[in-house]
């Protein structure tokens, strides 16, 4: 076996901060602290002043024969864990024979490797017996000459019977101890509801007494099956934190302060100790209308009311924090498909004398938002726009002064009028006077002054030549 392999069973109860530290020769205590299974400790003396270290193995003195242990604990702080135990330095102590051979710590092993086969034993034969004990666990001595049984009974048990007959059937001398449930657990071992294994089994090495006190203190809920462990006790960790809280409290304000407003009257509901915070109730029994405020401002509050006076509210004008600029991630923003073609994309065509194509007559006609001017829309391709200056300069030198005559229908079809009851232009008797100069014009004229006829504006009608020529 490793012998310089440090059993960790007590380490987080005592730690030895003067483990390294050469004493005088009239300071070394020749006393140290030995561990065996599980939680189990004693102390022994070392007359012969041996060199021993945390984690040896050594061979102690038995009743009867020897036993084998561990070092847990050498040099000045042996004497704080024996005043801790209510163990005076005359006190009567076994002693340390030496450190363990191989040949010990082989036997040692084997004496081991039986103790689980007698305790499923040793219960069988208390069941045939009729005992109502539970036999929880088996130690054999170093040794293997002898074996202690760890019991648990809630009555007196009359075991004298037994002790016989394990005798005879395990050829050792025999020894019963009783235990508690927390002693039983931490010999067992096993697993937490905080997922760690047993503090009773791993590190603890004594029990200490653990009451409803504890509880209240760190303002728990009085549910036995939350506050017991796999002991059926009290938990061994809830006089971890006790301390803490209790300080903790005393920066809170009394329970039966009462807090008052213009408006109601505030009790205190419940509080959380570490984060220093009170709610109140205007009920006393019943949450309603509950706040929640800081103890600092619960103070201030009952200052106040000592003095006479009366807050609006509990809760604390908050300042005005001015909001934080978001984060604007321009990358999130792009679309994913904005590098595809679209299929309704086409491309746009030129003329070969540089002019921008003309849209059709059915989207010009969407732009306009004019269903008339669509309807009159016809596919001529327009001109260019500078061509269209050019005429409109010439037809206002060609156009005479004066007011502009009025002229007779053209000959093409008139377009159909959506608005039907829309006055239609009477037509000018047969003896009106018209321009000579108007008759006479030729039609190119006319053409070039309204190149597009279907945007243009509506004109009265002409008279017919009859008409004219009478």
């Amino acid at each position: 076996m490793n012998q310089n392999k440090i059993d960790l069973r007590g380490t987080l109860h005592v730690t030895d901060w003067l483990s390294g530290i050469k004493y005088a020769p009239g300071e070394e205590v020749p006393i140290v602290q030995v561990l065996f299974k599980n939680t189990r400790s004693a102390f022994y003396r070392n007359p012969d002043h041996l060199p021993l270290r945390k984690g040896d193995w050594v061979a102690v003195e038995a009743q009867p024969g020897h036993d084998i242990g561990q070092v847990m604990l050498t040099g000045p702080l042996v004497r704080l864990q024996m005043k801790k135990a209510n163990v005076g330095a005359d006190a009567e102590m076994k002693r340390i024979f030496r450190k363990a051979s191989e040949a010990d710590l082989e036997k040692f092993h084997e004496a081991r490797a039986r103790e689980h086969e007698t305790m499923i034993r040793s219960r069988q034969i208390a069941a045939e017996l009729g005992l109502n004990m539970k036999i929880g666990d088996v130690e054999y001595q170093g040794d293997g000459a002898k074996a202690i049984f760890y019991y648990i009974a809630d009555e007196r048990v009359d075991f004298r019977k037994l002790i016989r007959i394990l005798a005879d059937t395990f050829k050792i001398r025999i020894e019963m101890k009783q235990i508690g449930a927390r002693q039983e657990a931490g010999r067992i071992g096993g697993i937490g509801p905080c997922g760690r294994p047993l503090c009773c089994s791993s590190w603890m090495s004594k029990f200490v007494s653990v009451g409803t006190g504890a509880a209240r203190v760190q303002d728990l809920s009085m549910n036995p099956l939350k506050l017991a462990g796999q002991c059926g006790k009290l938990k061994c960790c809830l006089n971890f934190e006790t301390d803490a809280y209790a300080e903790a409290s005393r920066q809170l304000p009394p329970r039966d302060a009462v807090l008052i407003t213009q408006d109601a009257e505030y009790y205190q509901f419940k509080t959380d100790i570490l984060a220093r915070t009170v709610t109140y109730s205007t009920d006393k029994h019943l949450a309603a209308n509950l706040v929640t405020i800081p103890a600092s401002r619960a103070f201030e509050i009952i200052r106040i009311n000592k003095q006479g006076g009366k807050v609006e509210q509990l809760e604390a004008e908050k300042p005005k924090v001015e909001p934080a600029k978001e984060y604007v991630e321009l990358v999130g923003q792009d679309s994913l498909t904005r590098f595809d073609k679209s299929g309704r994309a086409k491309k746009k065509r030129r003329n070969k004398g540089g002019a921008e194509p003309q849209p059709k007559p059915e989207q010009s006609a969407k732009k306009s938002g004019d269903s008339k001017a669509a309807s009159r829309q016809q596919p001529e391709q327009r001109q260019p726009k500078e061509k269209q200056r050019q005429n409109a300069d010439r037809q206002e030198q060609r156009r005479p002064e004066g007011p502009r005559p009025k002229q007779g229908p053209r000959p093409q079809p008139k377009p159909k009028d959506k608005n039907p009851k829309e006055k239609q232009p009477k037509e000018r008797p047969a003896n009106a006077e018209q321009p000579q100069e108007v008759n006479q014009r030729p039609q190119r004229d006319r053409q070039q002054r309204h190149p597009n006829p279907g945007q243009r504006k509506k004109q009265a009608p002409k008279p017919d030549n009859k008409q004219n020529e009478a």
